[in-house]
């Protein structure tokens, strides 16, 4: 009896993992196809009709129709490791799964450069998607973005960064929505082809924002004495 006790349980617990597959699949599947369909901006991939995938390689741009342009690899896009997701709680002390608004993450990523005069110009676009908790609901989302080229090595070094804030509608009866942005302000001074190689491109949610960002220095103020 204890045999076929164990038996039926261990067909029991089979049964329960394939259901929880499947519901997962699709699920998955669900939200897949809903934030390709439910996109009115316009086509993300007509934005980069040259470069556009997931996981971007690196990608010899043609020949400019400029003859004094010359030949260059576009730096590839990363998303920046801890930076991927992003949770909106409704209280920032003790938050728990229940207490969730709305998750932000990241879906494909594409880019381009274009060289003009001694400079390199890097056209980066994003998408990615917002999804509502428990206590999420139709509105507004603020969406933090970072972008920054990174020139790798032992000393990596920033070479130009940019926060921007993106809003972001959630309509009605929507459980969740897409969001595209497409940065055309990354250039930067065009590097040697060995230096290029290790440029990289990383996106991320960034909460902090703007408080990230280098303030100029106070400027001493000027003092004048009176002369008797």
């Amino acid at each position: 009896m204890g045999r076929g006790n164990d038996r039926e349980q261990a067909r029991g617990l089979r049964g329960a993992a394939a259901l929880i597959g499947t519901a997962v699949l699709l699920s998955g599947c669900s939200l897949a196809s809903s934030v390709g369909s439910s996109d009115d901006s316009p086509s993300f991939t007509s934005r980069f009709p040259n470069l556009f995938s997931s996981a971007m390689p690196r990608v010899t741009q043609p020949h400019s129709p400029t003859p004094t342009a010359p030949e260059v690899e576009c730096p590839g896009v990363d998303i920046r490791t801890g930076a991927s997701t992003m949770n909106v709680a409704a209280k920032t002390a003790d938050a728990t799964a229940g207490d969730l608004r709305y998750q932000l993450s990241f879906g494909q990523t594409a880019r381009e450069c274009a060289v003009q005069g001694g400079n390199l110009s890097i056209k980066v676009g994003v998408q990615g998607r917002v999804i509502l908790g428990p206590m999420g609901g139709p509105g507004q989302v603020d969406v933090p973005l970072r972008y920054a080229v990174v020139r790798e090595g032992p000393q990596p070094k920033t070479v130009i960064t940019k926060f921007k804030r993106i809003s972001v509608t959630v309509p009605p009866a929507q459980t969740h929505i897409p969001f595209v942005d497409v940065e055309e302000g990354l250039t930067v001074p065009l590097p040697s082809r060995s230096e290029l190689d290790a440029y990289v491109v990383y996106v991320g949610f960034d909460e902090i924002g703007d408080k990230n960002e280098k303030k100029a220095p106070k400027t001493a103020k000027k003092t004048t004495t009176r002369q008797q």
